[in-house]
């Protein structure tokens, strides 16, 4: 054979020219899908022709196994495929039937995908996160994550590999050339059109009769409804159970009993149906007329909370029994430590709200307020013993005799003349004192009671007493401050401040003055309503100058004073009244 090396020739030059008319007639264009005729199969390749082309394309057997097309393709056949190259370096033309049909396949795809179109596919194997779903018609592979194979948990697929199913595209990735497909969505929708074709039946008031209990959670029952046209899934609200208090609804139900219910509502939108069981039994709460607010009942425990307890005053008529309402002086205790669940116990209607259908019941007001009878047999002013049952960092509590009530005792309000935190610690639980009652709130249910009011009161001992009068004290103790001192036969200390202890600056020291010394002062200042007395030896002075400038006319001069010092005039004058 001659091969035809020179290209140039007028005679190649021809050939060229009518080989691209007759391409240009065809159409033939690299990147396009064109259709083969097989002429010849052998072991190894398919021999394709293809109008246009200069020579024959081949294809490798092995692309056709992998395509699942090795019993389709026979001598005469067509198959499409990719031109890649029209001629090589070869001068061989390259073409892909499998890059053909992934191309026609995702083409595919993009248009089912731009119409919202389900698919038809089958999955073929399992893999990590879902399984490959085969499109049918095209051949091309998809993914389907595990949480799109149904619209329920299913731990073994087996049954779905290999059958032809519809799927729905919800991802194509034209980059990678990735494709995501769901089949949860198919049978949800599937599910959602025979769930409203059966919904479409029912109307609020109609009476479902054998619904089978299915299952039940914290907040409802679930019963299955089977119709003609299929099964349905229905709630039933807890509150819709009973009239009754329901905890949980597998105190009333078990799973597999078939009970009677009646529509209560209907949502299209969401597809749901709203059933009670309740509501086919005459309401208890019309039968409320037959109690009256104050009067007393028998009532059941049915429910006990942290807040109180939930009773019965028949069945299907339940009340609250508030805690602050089981005890007049047990306020914070807590309500499973006073009754059990079937206790019977005595109670008062406070509040029938028709309305809102609330009842609310008391039982302290079974009992006799103790606070009432505490003011009845202890008046404010009386004498009461107590019992330390529980002492805080400003405070005491004592339980009063033959009453369980706490009476409140403050610290201030235990001494006249000791330091509110000292007096605290002399006193621990157990210890029994007899304390006065200082006031009586029924209302806040409250007492309060006093030690010191018991003991006389020391500052009685300036009843008779004035401003400016001159008392004689005791000295105590003294600092930089000034002078702790205590007047004679009474046990209020009192600071005679540095300031006030002389006239003049220098002799002002409160270092001049010894512990057990007694001394004279004046009263500066004296508030019975505030309690509080203030002494100056320095204004006692002023008082005494004035006084002898008053009663002698030279005050310069210190011979015509009668007195070498104001003490030793006050000593004097003491002493000729014991004589007198």
């Amino acid at each position: 054979m001659e091969i035809f090396k020179d290209l140039s020739t007028p005679a190649s030059k021809q050939f060229e020219k009518l080989l691209n008319s007759q391409l240009s007639k065809n159409k033939i264009e690299e990147g396009k899908i064109i259709e083969g005729k097989v002429t010849k199969i052998t072991s190894k390749y398919v021999f394709l022709f293809i109008p246009g082309l200069k020579s024959e394309p081949v294809i490798d057997v092995n692309e056709i196994k992998l395509m699942g097309m090795s019993e389709e393709i026979k001598e005469g056949s067509s198959i499409s495929v990719l031109l890649e190259k029209i001629e090589d370096k070869n001068g061989d033309v390259i073409v892909s039937a499998q890059k053909a049909q992934k191309i026609k396949g995702w083409n595919k795809l993009v248009k089912c995908y731009e119409n919202n179109e389900l698919i038809n596919g089958k999955i073929t194997q399992k893999t990590k996160g879902g399984v490959i779903v085969e499109h049918i018609e095209t051949g091309s592979l998809m993914f389907c994550p595990g949480s799109q194979i149904s619209d329920k948990p299913i731990k073994n697929i087996d049954h779905l590999i290999g059958v032809e199913q519809k799927f729905a595209l919800i991802k194509l990735d034209m980059v990678r050339g990735n494709s995501v497909v769901s089949r949860r969505q198919v049978v949800s929708s599937s599910k959602k059109e025979d769930k409203a074709k059966i919904i479409e039946k029912f109307k609020v008031g109609d009476i479902i009769k054998d619904a089978v209990v299915k299952g039940y959670s914290s907040f409802g029952c679930f019963f299955e409804v089977n119709t003609p046209e299929g099964t349905l899934d229905t709630l039933c609200h807890l509150q819709e159970i009973s009239y009754s208090r329901v905890n949980h609804p597998d105190e009333i139900f078990n799973i597999g009993e078939k009970h009677d219910l009646k529509i209560i509502s209907i949502d299209m939108d969401k597809l749901q149906v709203g059933c009670s069981l309740k509501q086919l039994s005459p309401d208890p709460f019309e039968h409320i007329s037959n109690y009256q607010i104050g009067s007393k009942y028998k009532v059941k425990v049915v429910k006990i909370t942290d807040y109180g307890c939930f009773c019965e005053l028949e069945p299907g008529l339940s009340t609250l029994l508030h805690s602050s309402e089981i005890s007049w002086t047990k306020k914070n205790i807590s309500p499973k430590k006073m009754f059990s669940v079937g206790d019977q116990i005595d109670c008062i209607i406070n509040e029938i709200d028709k309305e809102k259908r609330r009842v609310a019941i008391s039982h302290r007001l079974t009992q006799e307020n103790p606070y009432s009878k505490l003011e009845k047999n202890y008046p404010v002013g009386s004498e009461i013993n107590g019992k330390v049952n529980n002492l805080n960092e400003y405070a005491i509590y004592l339980k009063l005799e033959d009453f369980d009530i706490d009476g409140f005792l403050h610290s201030n309000d235990l001494s006249y003349t000791g330091k509110p935190e000292e007096e605290l610690k002399k006193y621990k639980k157990g210890d029994d004192l007899k304390v006065k009652i200082l006031e009586i709130k029924k209302t806040d249910q409250k007492v309060r009671v006093g030690l010191k009011q018991l003991q006389a009161d020391p500052f009685d001992w300036f009843k008779d007493k004035k401003i400016n009068d001159a008392i004689t004290v005791v000295v105590i103790s003294s600092d930089n401050k000034g002078l702790i001192v205590k007047p004679e036969d009474c046990e209020i200390e009192i600071l005679i401040k540095k300031s006030q202890i002389a006239m003049s600056s220098s002799d002002a020291r409160p270092s001049r003055f010894v512990g057990g010394e007694r001394i004279d002062a004046a009263i500066s200042e004296l508030n019975f309503d505030k309690r509080k007395v203030s002494l100056s030896i320095k204004l006692l002075e002023e008082i005494m100058n004035a006084k002898a400038i008053k009663e002698h006319s030279s005050p310069l001069s210190g011979k015509n004073l009668p007195f070498s010092s104001l003490s030793e005039q006050l000593d004097d004058k003491k002493k000729n009244k014991d004589n007198e």
